[in-house]
């Protein structure tokens, strides 16, 4: 659909207390009946809902036979304090159970039988009224890595969408190829719901813009050039969309992130959908008096903006709050941050050939109970060298790092979600949102590093002028622990740089980075304590 191509607005009707309220976009007046109360997922176009069998009102017999008696994929960090803050008057409660969001059969059904979800988290029984709920306001939210924030606009993006128009409706954009595919996966488990994964294509599918034909599924999810350049190519139309999302928003609107290409795709669907600046012709008709109608009009802003990330540094911070207005928020303080499940440790190493002996020798060989690991470190010339040493010491790993083809980086994220390999060394490419339950161990070969286009310190990642990604840290041990599951990191330093490093991530979260020496007994007991043998 082109983008001048708008689609016809439904109707919703509200009521008050004597009075009759109803809108159309025409200009002739009409009355109807009052409605009922409106609850969480009723939207504009809930009467086309309705006609297609997605009812939200489902028998509790029903909904009971759905319910698969496993909480383990949805267990709390310990310290999940989200604080909320809202704006305006709307209401908000949060849900005790899914059946509270007056979500469709269907959508209930996923989260149920294929999610396996026994209830909400607390990110998401705080959020997804504030998503759920008319007028639809922004939303800011931040949450622990691991606490079922994709559900929370996977869910918000489903709710809006009209089954019955065949058009973009629902973007999600994603810092990588990697991620947007996994949210469209897990978009799959829940619905019919068609939806385009907007990625770069590997070299089987490759298709010229030129050659594409246009974009007709309802949700898009995709990275922000892919994006942006089938809009620029009218292949993908922006006149219907309702609802963007951005996932890991912090880096995708962050100065060193995307935040170009994010700002044009949300400036471009502000200009051209049909939702963002929608005129309502309400008509009043007062009681005892059927001759006396008053018409007046408003204007209502139904196009809505998702921000979702475990992080939000100041900085972002501020300048989202310019972007976005009237939000409401969700936030966690920074102190609190830390996954309570998952145990850090440090380990100083004198050479890098120590760093490559302790995991072979310490770790791998005395974690009796491990999963999947993932080992991050700075550079690919490190992914290089470390995967080459490990092959060669007779462990079987895998690598993954951005100048790899997008055949070979799917094929590798495969094997590794369908547990056919159980070690897998990655630049930060996956360091965030990349969700594998069975990773119970991290390790931090190098700490994250900011990135500094101004001086060579990307160039040599172990100068004395690079300052810790605190942010970055974070997402990577939150790969570990995912749903409240156990799980440990090691941050194996080595130079007193790393170790300056590693004192100021413990300083800014607050949070306590066990010691453990160069030993068996050490480490033994640094692996029970996570649970790991």
């Amino acid at each position: 659909m082109a983008d001048d191509d708008v689609a016809p607005d439904s109707t919703s009707n509200g009521s008050s207390c004597d009075a009759t309220i109803t809108h159309s976009p025409s200009t002739a007046p009409f009355v109807v009946s009052p409605m009922p109360k409106r609850s969480w997922g009723n939207e504009e176009d809930d009467d086309v809902v309705a006609d297609t069998g997605g009812s939200s009102s489902v028998p509790s017999e029903v909904m009971e036979s759905l319910k698969i008696e496993d909480e383990t994929t949805l267990e709390e960090p310990i310290d999940s304090n989200i604080t909320a803050v809202t704006t305006g008057d709307t209401p908000y409660s949060s849900a005790s159970t899914f059946e509270d969001l007056n979500l469709s059969k269907e959508l209930l059904k996923g989260l149920y039988v294929e999610m396996r979800f026994h209830k909400p988290s607390k990110i998401q029984a705080i959020s997804l009224p504030m998503i759920l709920t008319p007028p639809y306001k922004h939303l800011i939210a931040q949450a622990h890595n691991g606490s079922g924030k994709t559900t929370c606009f996977v869910l918000g993006m489903l709710s809006r969408v009209d089954v019955n128009l065949k058009a973009p409706q629902a973007f999600c954009i994603c810092p990588t190829r990697e991620l947007a595919m996994q949210v469209r996966t897990s978009l799959l488990l829940y619905t019919g719901i068609t939806s385009e994964c907007a990625v770069p294509a590997d070299s089987a599918n490759y298709m010229p813009v030129s050659k594409r034909p246009p974009i007709t599924a309802q949700v898009v999810i995709g990275t922000p050039g892919t994006i942006k350049k089938w809009m620029s190519g009218r292949k993908l139309g922006v006149s219907c969309v309702k609802i963007l999302v951005f996932d890991e928003a912090d880096h995708m609107l962050g100065e060193d992130g995307f935040q170009d290409d994010s700002l044009r795709i949300m400036r471009d669907i502000e200009r051209s959908s049909s939702h963002c600046q929608v005129c309502l012709y309400y008509y009043i008709t007062i009681s005892n008096h059927s001759n006396l109608i008053f018409p007046f009009l408003i204007v209502k802003n139904l196009f809505q903006v998702l921000l979702f990330s475990a992080t939000f540094d100041e900085n972002v911070k501020n300048f989202v709050s310019r972007v976005v207005k009237d939000y409401n928020q969700l936030f966690v303080k920074k102190e609190e941050l830390s996954l309570e499940s998952v145990k850090q440790f440090k380990l100083i190493c004198p050479n890098e050939q120590t760093k490559i002996r302790v995991i072979k020798d310490r770790i791998f060989e005395l974690a009796d109970k491990l999963g999947q690991t993932i080992i991050f470190v700075a550079t690919r010339n490190s992914a290089g060298v470390l995967h080459k040493a490990l092959v060669d010491l007779g462990y079987d790993v895998t690598t993954i790092q951005g100048a790899m083809t997008n055949d070979i980086r799917d094929k590798i994220i495969k094997e590794f979600k369908d547990g056919l390999t159980k070690v897998l060394i990655s630049t930060d490419l996956l360091a965030r949102g990349f969700d594998q339950q069975q990773v119970n161990l991290v390790i931090n070969y190098d700490l994250p590093l900011k990135h500094d286009p101004s001086s060579q310190a990307m160039k040599y990642r172990s100068s004395s002028s690079s300052e810790p990604n605190f942010e970055v840290y974070l997402h990577r041990i939150g790969r570990a622990g995912r749903f409240g599951r156990k799980g440990a990191v090691f941050n194996l330093l080595c130079g007193d740089q790393e170790i300056k490093r590693m004192d100021k991530i413990q300083k800014h979260f607050g949070s306590e980075v066990i010691e453990v020496r160069d030993s068996d007994e050490d480490i033994q007991a640094a692996l029970k304590s996570a649970g790991l043998i």
